[in-house]
């Protein structure tokens, strides 16, 4: 074989030193997650728990629904508009990981999604929590360690928040690998993938020790599988990427009309109050980035019919669309997943040959793959959702044709324009 030059791998002795940043950014990372959480679920129960019985309603009475929505949506226009940060970042057009925004914007982010998440908005922390946590390792690293590039601390930041997110690293390790392996250089893979595993672990153990939500349920596993089942599961996993497809298209026209009104409390105002409709269409089930009412679908699938499933995923994938397009400041991939599951149980409901892991672990893999454009992603949240060690390999064979499907269309991102790219 012919020579190649190969950079040379890390000593023992340097991945030792940068472990200690490494679980350090793990456990601040979850720990700032962790407070965000905490913050947004107590208003939440204000707002949706405590504060209804005060007009006489329930979190289900419709007017009540509308009216919390549309002023949220006004309460976040007011942040992006008039709080110094201006709620960073439009959400809409950005990827999970990207420069980290000033630390004098962090309060402004943070207030916005707290209100956001709180208010029943159909996105998740992610994004807008990577962006924190990011910016302030950045900054710290900055302070007490110089000699470390800032690229390799969002790196770090942003594989501690992804483990913390879905409680376990493993999340974290597939998503860069695929990076990794793109970058060029010798050494081994595991030497690369050493730190940002060391802080998504230690991000997940910190998650978990805190009391944190987990992305992983069981439900009654597939038993003997057979080629009929993977037919199925590539239907269902086709339905559900048709779906993200389906935002992905829709979520830069929405961006926009939204954004033709120009005043950002303009745009989160009328944003609200179509969510308000939507969520007076939808029931409390299609509010709020969706993870819990991922458990409630998954742990008693027999109590919904095929046709609240329907309306439910429908509502969402338009909830989701509308909240990205409006300013609202969070991320797709939770919404996304009540979407895919809603859409397994559906099939499951219509196809009751499938058998309900399966549909389940397909109606995710579909959406997520297009949310995410990451195969190892779309599988890990597919497989974790249903605990079945069988649902893995089928995943691996469901996701090649399904990638194909997507690989080509739409992302669910709205492209900055070139001039505004290239902004400072």
């Amino acid at each position: 074989m012919p020579e190649t030059s190969a950079a040379p791998s890390p000593s023992v002795k340097s991945l030792l030193i940068m472990s200690v940043p490494a679980l350090l950014i793990g456990a601040v990372s979850a720990i700032v997650l962790w407070l965000l959480d905490e913050a947004s679920g107590l208003l939440q129960d204000l707002l949706w728990t405590t504060m209804p019985g005060w007009f006489g309603a329930t979190e289900a009475t419709p007017w009540w629904i509308f009216t919390v929505l549309t002023l949220t949506g006004a309460m976040v226009g007011l942040v992006v508009w008039l709080v110094p940060g201006h709620g960073g970042p439009d959400s809409a057009t950005t990827e999970l990981a990207e420069t980290p925004p000033p630390l004098g914007a962090l309060p402004s982010i943070l207030l916005a999604v707290v209100i956001g998440l709180a208010g029943g908005v159909s996105l998740g922390p992610e994004n807008p929590i990577i962006a924190v946590n990011g910016a302030i390792a950045v900054a710290a690293m900055a302070r007490f360690a110089k000699a470390v590039p800032p690229t390799a601390v969002m790196t770090l930041a942003t594989s501690a928040t992804i483990g913390a997110l879905f409680g376990t690293p493993v999340a974290a390790a597939l998503l860069f690998t695929g990076a990794v392996a793109a970058v060029k250089g010798g050494g081994a893979l595991w030497d690369k993938l050493y730190l940002p595993v060391a802080a998504a672990g230690a991000g997940a153990v910190t998650m978990h020790l805190l009391g944190g939500s987990s992305l992983a349920f069981h439900m009654t596993p597939i038993g003997q599988a057979d080629g009929l089942m993977l037919l199925e599961g590539l239907l269902v996993a086709a339905v559900s990427a048709a779906a993200g497809i389906f935002a992905a298209w829709a979520l830069p026209h929405a961006h926009r009309l939204f954004h033709s009104l120009r005043n950002p409390l303009l745009i989160s105002l009328a944003g609200g109050v179509v969510l308000g409709l939507l969520g007076m269409l939808g029931g409390p089930m299609t509010l709020f980035k969706g993870l819990e009412q991922t458990g409630e679908l998954i742990n008693n699938p027999e109590d919904y019919t095929a046709g609240q499933l329907a309306l439910w995923a429908g509502v969402k994938v338009l909830a989701l669309v509308i909240a990205a397009a409006a300013g609202f400041r969070g991320g797709r991939i939770f919404p996304a997943v009540f979407v895919g599951v809603a859409i397994g149980l559906l099939a499951h409901a219509l196809l009751p040959g499938i058998p309900v892991s399966l549909a389940v672990a397909c109606g995710a893999l579909g959406i997520v793959l297009v949310a995410t454009r990451d195969g190892w992603m779309a599988m890990f949240v597919g497989a974790a959702l249903v605990g079945d060690p069988i649902v893995l390999p089928m995943l691996c064979i469901i996701v090649l044709p399904v990638w194909l499907i997507v690989t080509k269309a739409p992302e669910l991102v709205v492209k900055k324009p070139a001039a505004a790219a290239a902004a400072p």
